[in-house]
């Protein structure tokens, strides 16, 4: 099966990604994991990430698409894959198209997970960080009254990226890429949208009865 994943910050992707890809068989494609591999072995195109990375700069699209593809073209991707952090708008959506029918495949789903902004909010701006031994803390899920990391007793604070103005400006940005990318997905009729609030066992479990009728 191949898979593309796609949500909003704080949904849950990165979680939900690596269940979905364990209960499927198949490897969990991040563009993250992609960059990392590719800077940490010298390959050129991780020199030539590189390059951008230290001046500051963002990786160009071309770049990141023929990372892509080359990890598309390993092994153990050929039979199946979930995709998480691409494509993130049309442009790169259509590249995807391309690249798969030259491979001679094509996607089977993309798999959204929606949840609410608010949801959101909540889930990213309740987090704390122990400023001595990094471990992340939440003010609702794990009932926190202090400031106090129950681990090492360092003191905990709000990163910038978890501060609410900063959560609400990441869903603009993604609501102004990547809702031309939902509607494509929906034109192209393999668009499934799943329930992201709850447990994480209770989303993973809709996404996979999601996926049943995609499944060989």
């Amino acid at each position: 099966m191949r898979v593309v994943l796609v949500g909003p910050p704080g949904a849950g992707k990165g979680t939900q990604a690596q269940f979905i890809a364990s209960n499927l068989s198949i490897p969990k494609i991040s563009t993250g994991d992609i960059f990392r591999a590719n800077v940490s072995g010298g390959t050129e195109l991780g020199k030539l990430a590189k390059e951008y990375m230290d001046r500051g700069d963002l990786v160009p699209d071309e770049v990141t698409i023929a990372m892509v593809r080359d990890r598309l073209s390993e092994d153990d991707a050929r039979d199946g894959f979930l995709l998480d952090g691409f494509p993130r708008n049309v442009p790169q959506a259509e590249i995807l198209k391309k690249m798969l029918a030259e491979f001679g495949v094509a996607l089977d789903v993309v798999l959204e997970l929606v949840v609410d902004e608010d949801e959101v909010v909540r889930r990213l701006a309740g987090r704390r960080t122990c400023s001595q031994c990094g471990r992340i803390w939440h003010v609702d899920f794990d009932d926190k009254k202090d400031d106090v990391c129950d681990a090492c007793g360092g003191g905990l604070y709000q990163r910038d990226d978890d501060k609410e103005e900063t959560i609400r400006r990441r869903l603009e940005v993604y609501q102004e890429q990547t809702a031309p990318l939902i509607s494509f997905y929906a034109d192209e009729k393999i668009l499934v949208g799943v329930d992201a609030a709850g447990p994480v066992e209770e989303v993973t479990r809709r996404a996979m009865e999601a996926l049943a009728p995609y499944v060989d």
